[in-house]
C-alpha cells in the first residue's frame, strides 16, 4: 500500500481527482495511463475504520491505499484484458465492518498498435487479360487494437508499382478488403513473357530441344547445356515454370488503421510480387460464316486453345436446337459441318469447354457466337395474293389510300432485304402514284363514283437480285354522309344472376345505315361508352348492323348490383365535314344483379411454399386466407398430408407443423395437400405445394467397406461415396486419410468428385488386412471418419484371395469355443433339474400325497 507522502505527490500529478463513498462504481481508465496513478477514493462510513483490502482481477496491477485511494501500480493493457472486476471491503484491524462492493474498471483502447501483415511478401499470378477488378490476389493485416473502435479500422492502399512506365498504374488495391485486381489499363495492356510452348504430354526438356532442332542449326559437337542460345531458352522456360524467382512486377502496398483518415495513424508494409502469365484461353468469336457456303465439310472456322496443355476439349450449343452443325477436335479447332441458313438460324452460341482427364474444369466456359451474314436468296413476297383498299370519293388530291405490305425473308438490314417499288398497269385510268421506298399509295386527283368504282393496279417490288408483282384493288366508296340509326334506343332492364356463364348473350341490338351498302361509309360497329367501367360487359359485332351485348367477366353482386349501359353504333369511315353523331346512334340498357350464395373464395390461386427441412416443431408454414362473398363465418380443413406432419387451426387457417413432426428432404423432396374453406353448405379447396430446402443433415458414407489386393498384381482400389443431401450440402467429396497423416503403406487421391483411388505403396511380406481409416467431407466441410478393411493377400488365376486347404481344419475360433461350452453347461443343468423333479414325485406318491398339474 502507498502511505500518505506517496500520494501526495500521485495528487500533485493527478488534479481532480474523485472521491465517494463505499459502493459499486465503475471506473474507465485508458490503457499505458502512467503510473503510479490515483483513481478514485473511497471514504467509509464508519469512523473507526483504519484500512482496506482489494481482492479480484488486479494482475498485480491495481493496489488501495490504508486511506482508501485506489490506484494504479502498473500500467493497463487492453489487449491483454478489458475488464477488471474487483472486490473492496473496510477493515478495522484485519476485520472488515463495511462491504464488499463491487469495482469495475473497464481499460479503454488507445492506438498503440500498429496492424501488421500475416505476411512480408505476398504472391500473384495474373493471366493476360484478366477482367478489371476481378480480384487475383489479396493481402492481409490484423491489428491488436480495439476491433470496435477506429484503432483497428484498417484502410489498404497500393505505395507503388515497381516497374511503372509511363506512370501508368496497371493494378488496383480494394482498400477494404485487400483484393488486388487489374486495373482497366492493366486489363488491356499487360502482357505476359514469351516462353516455350510444349504439346500435350510433353516433357519439358523433349519439347524444348525439339524446338530447338526445328529452328536452329546446333553445331554437332557442342552439347545443348553448353550452347548459350539453348541456355538462354532454357532459362526462359525455367521461369515458366517457377515465375516468382523473377516477378514481372512487384508492388508495394499499406495497412493503416484509423481508416487512414488521420496523420496519426499507425501503419504497415508488404510487398506482393506479380507475375503476367500468357492467356492462351481466348475467345475466337464472334465468327462471321456466309449463309449457303461451299467448300468441303467440316470446314474449320476457328480455334481455342487452353492455357493447360493437356486440355481435352469439349463443344455444346447454349439453345436447344434440334440441329448442331458444329464440332471440336482434339487441338482446339472449331469446325462447321454443314452448310448454313441465316433464315432457319442467324446466330449460334457454342460453349466450349476445357477439362482435364476427370472432366474437371481447367478454364472458364467460352461462349463463343457464330453469326451467319445473309446472301440474297429470297425474293420480295407479296403478304396478300390481292391487296384491297378503300377511297372515299371527293377525298382531296394526295389523300393516303394505304401501303403495299410486301415481305423479303433476307437480312433487313443489308441492302439485301432493300426493297424499291413501282407502278407497272393501272385500269382503267393512271391516278394514283406510289413512293418507291415505302410502297405507299396515293391519288392524284380527286375521286368520282360516277368515274370508276374500281381500280385495278400492278405492282412491281424489286430487290437487288429478284422482282416480285402484287396486285392491288383499290375501291373508290360512297362519302360517309349517312347516320347508323338504332331501331330503339331504350332496351330497357335486363335481369342477370351473378353465376351466369362468361360469353353469354344479354341483349341483341340493331341499327342502319343508308350509305352504300358494303363500304365503310355503311358498315356499322356498336361499342360501350359509359356506364362499363370495370369492363363487364361487351359488344360484339356482325357485317349486317347487328351487335351482341355479352358478358366479358365474372359476375359480383357485392361488388356491383346494377349497371346502366349506353351503346354507340359508328362507322369505320369519317362522316364528311358538318355532319356528327347524335342521339339517333346511341341507346341505353339497364342491368340488374342477382345474388347468388357462393362458395368461400381464397385470396391467392397458387399456393406454393419453400421451407428449409430442418424447421422445428410448432413452427408456422403458411396462413390462409379465405372469406365468404355474403358474409359467413367460414372453417378450414385439411385433407391429403399423407405424412402426417401438418396440422391446421379450423378458425384461422394457421397451418403448423405438429409437434414430433420431423421434416425430411431426403424423405420427400416435395409434397402437396389440400386446404378446404367451408360454410354450412358450400366449400372450396387450394391445393398446397410445399417444396422441402436441403440441410446439411447427412454425411458422405462409403458404398461398400471393404475390398482386397492380390500381391503380385496390386491394383487401386476405387472407393465411391455417397450423400443423401443435394448441392451445395453433396459432392464434390474431399477423401483423406484419417487426422491428415501419411500411411507408409497407402496413398489416396481423388478420381473425381465422388471417388478417390487406394494405392498400395508397399506390399507386406504375408497374407495381411487393414483396418484404414478414411475422412470423407462434402462440399460443406462436413463429414466423419470410417474404417475401409482391406485385406492384401495372394490370389488365384481367377483373381481371389487363396486359401490353404486345411488350414482352418479342426480349429474352432475363441466364440465358437465359448458358445459350445455354454451350451453344454446348460444341458448338464437341465438333467440335475429332472433328476431331483423325478425324485420328489417318487417320495410324494409313497405319502400318498396327490399333485395337482395347472
Amino acid at each position: 500500500m502507498c502511505n500518505s507522502g506517496a500520494f501526495q505527490r500521485l495528487e500533485s500529478r493527478n488534479t481532480g481527482l474523485e472521491k465517494g463513498p463505499l459502493e459499486n462504481k465503475v471506473l474507465d481508465v485508458p490503457e499505458g495511463t502512467p503510473v503510479p496513478y490515483a483513481l478514485y477514493q473511497f471514504q467509509a462510513s464508519q469512523l473507526e475504520v483504519d484500512g482496506f483490502r482489494l481482492t479480484g482481477e488486479t494482475e498485480g496491477k491495481i493496489s488501495i491505499s490504508e486511506d482508501g485511494w485506489l490506484y494504479l501500480e502498473q500500467t493497463l493493457d487492453w489487449a491483454h484484458t478489458q475488464t477488471h472486476t474487483l472486490e473492496l471491503e473496510a477493515l478495522v484491524g484485519s476485520e472488515p465492518v463495511e462491504g464488499p462492493v463491487i469495482i469495475t474498471i473497464n481499460v479503454l483502447d488507445v492506438n498503440n498498435h500498429a496492424p501488421s501483415f500475416n505476411q512480408t511478401d505476398y504472391i500473384g499470378i495474373v493471366k493476360e487479360r484478366t477482367p478489371a477488378g476481378v480480384p487475383f490476389a489479396r493481402v492481409f493485416a490484423t491489428d491488436l487494437d480495439d476491433p470496435e473502435s477506429p484503432n483497428a479500422h484498417l484502410s489498404y492502399t497500393l505505395v507503388s508499382q515497381i516497374p511503372n512506365r509511363d506512370n501508368t498504374l496497371f493494378f488496383q488495391i480494394n482498400s477494404n478488403t485487400g483484393e488486388i485486381s487489374t486495373t482497366a489499363e492493366g486489363e488491356r495492356l499487360l502482357k505476359a513473357r514469351e516462353s516455350v510452348i510444349h504439346s500435350r504430354g510433353g516433357d519439358f526438356s523433349d519439347s524444348l530441344k525439339k524446338r530447338f532442332d526445328d529452328y536452329c542449326t546446333p553445331t554437332g559437337d557442342i552439347p545443348y547445356e553448353l550452347n548459350p542460345f539453348y541456355s538462354c531458352v532454357q532459362r526462359a522456360e525455367s521461369r515458366r515454370l517457377n515465375p516468382l524467382e523473377d516477378p514481372d512486377f512487384t508492388l508495394i502496398v499499406r495497412v493503416e488503421d484509423m481508416g487512414g483518415e488521420s496523420v496519426n495513424a499507425l501503419n504497415g508494409n508488404a510487398r506482393v510480387k506479380i507475375v503476367v502469365q500468357e492467356n492462351l484461353w481466348v475467345n475466337p468469336g464472334p465468327i462471321n460464316l456466309r449463309e449457303q457456303l461451299k467448300g468441303i465439310y467440316p470446314m474449320p472456322i476457328g480455334k481455342v486453345q487452353s492455357n493447360d496443355p493437356s486440355a481435352f476439349y469439349r463443344l455444346v450449343q447454349k439453345e436447344r436446337e434440334l440441329t448442331f452443325p458444329f464440332n471440336v477436335t482434339e487441338e482446339g479447332d472449331i469446325l462447321l459441318t454443314e452448310e448454313l441458313d441465316r433464315e432457319d438460324k442467324a446466330m449460334y452460341i457454342l460453349v466450349v469447354f476445357a477439362e482435364d482427364s476427370y472432366g474437371n474444369q481447367v478454364d472458364p466456359p467460352l461462349e463463343v457466337q457464330v453469326v451467319v451474314d445473309d446472301v440474297n436468296d429470297n425474293a420480295p413476297i407479296c403478304e396478300e395474293e390481292l391487296s384491297v383498299f378503300e377511297v372515299q370519293e371527293n377525298e382531296p388530291t394526295g389523300s393516303p389510300v394505304g401501303h403495299l405490305m410486301v415481305h423479303d425473308a433476307d437480312d433487313d438490314n443489308t441492302p439485301n432485304a432493300l426493297l424499291s417499288y413501282s407502278l407497272v398497269t393501272q385500269t382503267p385510268s393512271s391516278v394514283f402514284t406510289i413512293d418507291g421506298i415505302s410502297g405507299r399509295i396515293q391519288a392524284k386527283q380527286m375521286l368520282q363514283r360516277r368515274d370508276a368504282t374500281e381500280y385495278h393496279l400492278t405492282v412491281r417490288v424489286n430487290d437487288p437480285g429478284f422482282s416480285t408483282e402484287c396486285k392491288v384493288l383499290i375501291k373508290v366508296i360512297d362519302i360517309n354522309n349517312e347516320l347508323p340509326i338504332f331501331e330503339m334506343n331504350d332496351y330497357g332492364s335486363h335481369n342477370l344472376s351473378e353465376d351466369t356463364a362468361l360469353g353469354h348473350t344479354l341483349l341483341t341490338v340493331k341499327a342502319t345505315d343508308a350509305d352504300d351498302p358494303g363500304t365503310g361509309s355503311s358498315r356499322i360497329e356498336f361499342h360501350i361508352t359509359a356506364g362499363n367501367e370495370d369492363g363487364v360487359f361487351a359488344m360484339e359485332t356482325d357485317d349486317n348492323g347487328e351487335g351482341r351485348l355479352v358478358v366479358a367477366k365474372s359476375l359480383n353482386y357485392e361488388t356491383a348490383s346494377s349497371y346502366k349501359l349506353q351503346i354507340d353504333a359508328r362507322n369505320p369511315e369519317p362522316l364528311v365535314s358538318g355532319l356528327e353523331y347524335g342521339a339517333e346512334s346511341s341507346a341505353v340498357v339497364s342491368v340488374v344483379i342477382s345474388d347468388v350464395d357462393e362458395a368461400p373464395v381464397f385470396d391467392m390461386d397458387i399456393l406454393d411454399v419453400t421451407v428449409p427441412e430442418d424447421t422445428k416443431e410448432g413452427a408456422t408454414l403458411l396462413k390462409i386466407d379465405a372469406k365468404d362473398p355474403e358474409g359467413k363465418e367460414i372453417l378450414f380443413k385439411m385433407e391429403g398430408d399423407t405424412k402426417g406432419w401438418l396440422e391446421i387451426d379450423p378458425a384461422t387457417g394457421e397451418i403448423k407443423i405438429k409437434n414430433k413432426a420431423v421434416l425430411d428432404r431426403e424423405t420427400v423432396e416435395a409434397f402437396h395437400f389440400t386446404v378446404v374453406a367451408f360454410e354450412k353448405e358450400l366449400s372450396s379447396e387450394r391445393e398446397v405445394s410445399v417444396r422441402l430446402l436441403d440441410v446439411n443433415d447427412n454425411v458422405p458414407k462409403l458404398t461398400e467397406n471393404q475390398a482386397f489386393i492380390c500381391v503380385k498384381k496390386p491394383q487401386p482400389i476405387v472407393l465411391t461415396a455417397l450423400d443423401a443431401d443435394a448441392d451445395p450440402f453433396g459432392a464434390p467429396f474431399t477423401f483423406s486419410l484419417a487426422q491428415g497423416k501419411k500411411s507408409p503403406n497407402w496413398d489416396l487421391s481423388a478420381v473425381d468428385g465422388t471417388s478417390a483411388k487406394l494405392t498400395l505403396k508397399k506390399s507386406p511380406s504375408e497374407d495381411k488386412t487393414f483396418l484404414i481409416p478414411i475422412n470423407i467431407k462434402d462440399n460443406a466441410g462436413m463429414g466423419i471418419t470410417q474404417k475401409f478393411e482391406v485385406r492384401v493377400c495372394n490370389c488365384t488365376e481367377l483373381g481371389y484371395c487363396f486359401t490353404e486347404p486345411g488350414v482352418h481344419a479342426g480349429v474352432l475360433g475363441m466364440p465358437t469355443t465359448i458358445g459350445i461350452l455354454a451350451l453344454l453347461f446348460t444341458a448338464l443343468v437341465l438333467i440335475i433339474a429332472f433328476h431331483r423333479i423325478k425324485k420328489d414325485n417318487q417320495k410324494k406318491a409313497l405319502l400318498g400325497e396327490t399333485d395337482a398339474i395347472l
